[in-house]
């Protein structure tokens, strides 16, 4: 068993993952309110300094010929940094400037509605005169946003005729009337939030939802926070990384072939 093999395969085996999640956010660069994602990794040097700390098994015998993986992935994490605001000046367009999300009843291809969390705000109105998404996802009011409550009695509806003005609480007014309000809400811990498909969220168990006091821009949307020179950087580094792994295989595989035909012979 050779040590080297296993770190250079784990190595290997962790920059693919690296780049599966680099590749999924130079994917979704030009996604309205995409948050890109990011990885960590364990090293050897972070394992060696915890066992050197780990006294509980002093004085245990060991097995002979156990060995520690080089590296491995850590965790994929989530960057919510605000991404830049590019003004559309349409109506129905609307960015978040702050910590936040707009809140929708997303039905699913079973028909079950359930409440989803997004920082896209390019939304329309329908022949209704519902605010939806562009997949026709309902758009919630404040009051179904803090409540997760996505009955149609909490959707933002407006006149589909009448100029729609909306002012920075997320307060919706046509011919200088209150109508509705778009709700956008924050969550304590982001931790309890978990990605369902490109731009929204779930809330899992033990996330509480809580009032937000971003301001809302309407004519505006806001841009995944990709930054695409520093992404093709990094993809070069991984693509180095990768290569350094192969050459270490290739390395120990010629150190073997000589030590099994030519000193073996010997």
């Amino acid at each position: 068993m050779v040590k080297g093999l296993y770190t250079a395969h784990t190595g290997m085996v962790n920059e693919m993952k690296r780049l599966d999640v680099l590749s999924n956010n130079l994917a979704n660069a030009d996604t309205t309110g995409y948050k890109k994602e990011g990885t960590t990794a364990t090293t050897f040097g972070d394992e060696l300094a915890f066992r050197i700390r780990d006294t509980s098994d002093y004085g245990l015998p060991k097995r002979i010929g156990g060995i520690t993986y080089g590296t491995k992935l850590g965790q994929v994490y989530t960057d919510y940094s605000t991404g830049n605001l590019k003004v559309t000046d349409n109506d129905t367009d609307f960015a978040i400037n702050g910590d936040g999300f707009f809140a929708v009843a997303f039905t699913n291809k079973a028909g079950e509605t359930s409440v989803k969390y997004t920082r896209d705000g390019a939304f329309t109105v329908n022949r209704n005169g519902y605010l939806v998404t562009k997949d026709g996802d309902y758009v919630l009011n404040t009051n179904g946003a803090l409540t997760g409550n996505a009955g149609e009695g909490n959707y933002v509806r407006v006149d589909p005729n009448a100029k729609i003005q909306v002012n920075e609480l997320g307060q919706v007014y046509q011919n200088n009337q209150l109508v509705s309000n778009i709700g956008v809400v924050n969550v304590d811990n982001y931790d309890y939030l978990e990605k369902y498909g490109e731009n929204m969220y779930n809330l899992v168990d033990g996330g509480r939802v809580v009032n937000s006091d971003a301001t809302v821009e309407q004519g505006a949307l806001e841009t995944s926070n990709v930054n695409v020179v520093s992404e093709m950087v990094n993809m070069i580094t991984i693509q180095r990384a990768y290569e350094a792994g192969q050459k270490v295989i290739t390395s120990i595989d010629g150190t073997l072939d000589i030590a099994a035909n030519q000193v073996g012979k010997v």
